[in-house]
């Protein structure tokens, strides 16, 4: 199993910029791809972004394909989303997640790991 612990998140202006952090541990070297999620208040969880360990394919959402980058540091087993540009509507709480596969999933159900979340508040 990994531990994954999120960090970075806080209330910003629209257009601004947040850099979110996924530090993993526990059996990182089972780690295949790790992601972002993010869920709105009464709203479902929705993918963010992904990237794969070992050879870092990445996929976005629409929503966030131009402004958001996300990247690992495998010496660190830690991933991160640049959030450039941001949105009120970007507003939400932010998921890491990882799974064993180096395949990248859209649906939250096919992660394994998930950390605790971290706030992101983008006021307008």
């Amino acid at each position: 199993q990994v531990q994954l612990v999120e960090s970075g998140g806080g209330l910003v202006q629209a257009g601004d910029s947040l850099r979110l952090s996924c530090a993993a541990s526990g059996r990182t070297s089972s780690t295949g791809t790790m992601a972002w999620f993010r869920q709105a208040p009464g709203k479902e969880r929705r993918f963010v972004a992904a990237i794969t360990w070992t050879d870092t394919n990445t996929y976005y959402a629409d929503s966030v394909k131009g402004r958001f980058t996300i990247s690992r540091d495998n010496a660190k087993g830690t991933s991160y989303l640049q959030m450039n540009s941001l949105k009120p509507e970007d507003t939400a709480l932010y998921y890491c997640a990882a799974h064993s596969r180096q395949l990248i999933y859209t649906s939250s159900s096919r992660y394994d790991d998930w950390g605790q979340g971290t706030q992101v508040t983008v006021s307008s």
